[in-house]
Order: structure tokens, then sequence, then C-alpha cells
């Protein structure tokens, strides 16, 4: 058994002539062009993929080989997997070639061999260099282009691959930056098998979801849940790349937001044990992103302005000059053309490595004392709930609930709501979840109630564009808004102060 350790990038069909220029300047001790086909086998009902396993035979010249990759770990593009591989005679499959012990409980692996078919097919030209690295490490570069193919499907096949044969991981980083620093690649967390599987079973996208609550556990120590949280945060964010390459999904694009943003925070709740130096160039560059990407909150408020063809303004007699207008302004925001350029360019891929880089080698340790050692290494739960109460501090500060807030006033504690919502998706799931809900929804709402408010100002702006009745009716319209809003935030915030915190040790 090995363990594959491999990054993957996306490339374009003209990508090859510039990886042979990068790899020119480098120490190559191998170089091979060959043809390779692969089928991939499982049963009718996907049993196999169901455990997270991939078995597929390989055929090259006259020389089978038959893999097994079990379940294993993708960070942002690195794919660390279990494999087993073994010489074959054919195209069959015969899992007797690999030890009992990888097979999911619940089938006899009699009867499995019996139901096994194939389900998709690859079939690929792989140029191949193994390159030794200045610290002695050996990677192995792979482009792969063809076709995978399932029934009368079939999509393109277009990747480079770096596998680490021996030495260190950091080396691999090492040239994935080099190979990457022109642009126009992006990393890939699907196999050949993942998009094998989709093309067979018809796949047309993946779904947007929301940021979920990392999955902490009691046992975890603080380090263990910093890691968890950060790899929860990058997963999020890498799924919606995805998503929004082959769909063009705003609600994707939004979601990348919030992981980024929530992997800042992260770094924020943490600075007690790990100071800030350990990240200052990440948090630069994260801080980068999301500014790149801050248009994406004024876009989404014209947005829900414009839905259904204008239907909140559809009282005003201004209705049509104010859809025009608004239209007009969501246009002058960022195209699909210009966000796949972002996506694709060197300073955003550098930095998708350098985290993952940063995870992986758990680059903050040389930064630590052995105190912050000694914390790192404890349980979760005290610091858990020293975070949350220090979060909660900070809101009953941000919004008294002794005083009436104005519009504005809201307003200018959204950043402080929203950092201290993100706070508890890191520790949430140690406790109750109707405790936790119970405490966490009214503020939840607030933060909408601010969005609300700020989906006005677009039509603020626009008063002084109109005249007379039509800007007087604009004016009351937004008040009467306004308002309704507030007199709901306001009630919520009752509520919230009403609450017990649901964090205990």
């Amino acid at each position: 058994m090995e363990t594959e350790i491999e990054l993957k990038f996306f490339v374009s069909q003209d990508y090859s002539s510039i990886l042979q220029q990068k790899i020119s300047g480098s120490k190559v001790l191998q170089h091979s062009c060959r043809q390779l086909g692969n089928t991939y086998f499982d049963t009718e009902d996907n049993w196999l993929r169901q455990h997270d396993i991939g078995l597929r035979i390989r055929r090259y010249d006259d020389v089978f080989v038959q893999t097994v990759k079990t379940s294993g770990r993708v960070v942002a593009g690195l794919h660390q997997r279990p494999e087993y591989n073994a010489e074959h005679d054919s195209n069959e499959p015969n899992l007797y070639l690999h030890p009992d012990d990888i097979w999911p409980e619940g089938r006899d692996k009699e009867q499995l061999q019996k139901q096994l078919i194939p389900i998709f097919a690859t079939d690929f030209i792989r140029e191949q260099w193994l390159i030794s690295m200045q610290d002695g490490s050996q990677i192995e570069v792979a482009f792969d282009n063809g076709v995978v193919v399932a029934g009368e499907s079939e999509e393109p096949i277009c990747e480079v691959e770096l596998e680490l044969k021996s030495g260190q991981t950091d080396a691999l980083f090492t040239l994935a930056r080099s190979l990457s620093d022109n642009g126009g690649v992006r990393l890939g967390n699907l196999s050949k098998a993942a998009r094998g599987y989709r093309l067979a079973n018809g796949h047309t996208g993946d779904e947007v979801h929301s940021l979920s609550l990392v999955d902490t556990s009691h046992s975890d120590s603080v380090e263990n849940c910093f890691i968890n949280t950060l790899e929860h945060a990058l997963s999020h964010w890498h799924y919606h790349e995805q998503i929004y390459v082959e769909q063009e999904s705003i609600d994707a694009l939004r979601e990348i937001s919030h992981a980024i943003t929530f992997i800042i925070r992260t770094l924020t709740v943490y600075e007690t044990i790990i100071p800030r130096r350990a990240s200052t160039i990440l948090r630069q560059e994260l801080r980068w992103i999301e500014q790149e990407l801050a248009w994406l909150n004024p876009y989404d408020r014209i947005d829900n302005l414009l839905k259904d063809r204008g239907c909140a303004l559809r009282k005003l007699d201004a209705r049509k000059f104010l859809i025009a207008e608004l239209k007009s302004l969501q246009e002058t925001y960022p195209d699909r053309e210009a966000v796949l350029k972002f996506i694709h360019s060197s300073r955003y891929m550098a930095l998708l490595l350098d985290l993952s880089r940063w995870i992986l080698a758990r680059g903050w340790q040389p930064f630590i004392d052995d105190k912050s050692l000694e914390h790192l290494n404890s349980g979760v739960n005290p610091f858990a709930c020293e975070q949350l109460s220090s979060a909660w501090i900070e809101l009953k500060d941000a919004f008294p609930i002794e005083k009436v807030l104005s519009a504005e006033a809201y307003i200018q504690q959204q950043e402080c709501l929203a950092k201290n919502l993100y706070t508890g998706i890191g520790f949430a799931s140690l406790y109750d979840e109707e405790e936790r809900n119970s405490f966490r929804l009214p503020w939840a709402d607030l933060l909408q109630g601010i969005d609300d408010l700020l989906t006005l100002e677009p039509l603020k702006a626009l008063t002084e564009k109109l005249e007379a009745e039509e800007k007087e009716q604009l004016e009351r319209w937004i008040a009467r808004q306004e308002n309704s809003i507030l007199h709901a935030m306001e009630q919520t915030r009752a509520i919230t102060a009403s609450n017990s915190p649901y964090w205990h040790e």
C-alpha cells in the first residue's frame, strides 16, 4: 500500500507548451509519453463509490495494472489517498489481487466480485517528467490530455498532476507555485474518477449550500479545532469555486466570500495563542481577495430590488426609471469573464497554495512559545467558552438594550455582528442544538435586518435624480420601509437580551 500525495491543476490545452518551458530549467531524471486507457468498475448501485473507494484497471502497451484507491483527504487540490496497485493480465477486475481488509463491510467479496460492471472509462495521452528538487525531493509531473467517457457522453480531460514520489510535501508546493506563477491554471478537487461518476450518473451540477458548522468534538485539542476549522472553510471555498466555474452562480461566489471572511475571523479568534506575525502575509492576501469580492454585497442589494421585475417598487410612479437606473448600476460590476480571470490569476492561486501549505505544515508552530504550545494541546472546551463569552460581551456593547438604535447605528455595527456570528461557527457544534439556535438565530435575524436596511441605500442615492412628486413619493416609501425594518429589528433585539448563553464547560 502506498499513500498518494498529489496536487492537481485544471489547465487549458495550450498549457502544454508553458509546462515544457518551465520544466526545461529543472533537473529531469526521467521523461516519457504514452497513451493510457483506464476502465473504472463498480456495482450497479455504486457500492464502492458509496464507501469512497475507486477501482480501475489501467492499460498501456501490453501491461495491465489494477488500482484501488480508498478514502483519503483533499485540501484545496492536495489529494492524499491510500493506493493499492497490483499487476494484472486482463481488463476484467479481480478483487482477490488486493488485501481483504480494504473492502467495505456489508457485502461478501465473492458476491461483490460478481456484481462488478464497467461504469466509465478514461483515455488520454500522458506526458510525464520525474523532477529532482533542490532539497532532494522527487516529484512526478504529468500532463494528461484526453477524454472521460460514460455511455454516449464524454468530457475533455486537460490537467496537470504533481505527485510526490519521495521527500517533503513542501517541495510539492514549491514546484506548484513555480508552475502556476503565470496564471491560467486552477486547483482541481475533482479526480478523474469523480468526474467519471458524475458523467455516468447524469450529474448536472452541485448545489450551493450555506457555510455549515464545523464538526468540532469535545475530544479535540485547540490546535485540532483550529486546523479543522481552516480546512472546513477551505473546502467550502473550493467546492463553490467549482460550482461557479461550471454554472456562473453568483450564489456560489457569495459562499466563496463567506469562506474567506470566516478564515480571516478564525485567524483573529486564535491570535491569543497563535500570534498575528505567524500569518501576516496570508492575512494580507486574504484581505485582498475579500476586497476583490466586496462588490457582491451592493450587487445583491440591487438584485433584490430588481427581483420579479422590480416587484418591490411596483407602487412607485418612478418604477420604470428606477429599474432602468438600477440595472445600469448593476452592469458596472464585474462580469463572468472578469471573475474567471480573477479565479485563474496567479495571485489567487498563490494564496490557495500558501494557505494549504501553511495548514498542512502547521506553519504557525515556529512562532509560538512553550506556553502557547501547551494551550494548543489542551482541550478545546475552555478556549471555546472564552471566545464565545468575549464575542457576547462585544455584541452587548455594540447593541445596548437600553438604547433605541437608528438605521445608521445598526449599519455601523454590521461588521461587528457578522464577525461574532462567524466565531460561533467554529465552536457551536460542541453544544446543544436547540439552545444554540435559540441564542444564535435572533442575532442572525438582526444581521439580515441590517442588510435589508442597506438594500434601501441605492434608492436613497437615486432620489436626487427625481423631481417633485416622484421624489417625495420615493422618500416617503423609503421612510416607511426603513421604519418597518427597524421596528422588527428592535423586537428581535429584545429577544437577544433575554437569551442565556448556550456555552458551558
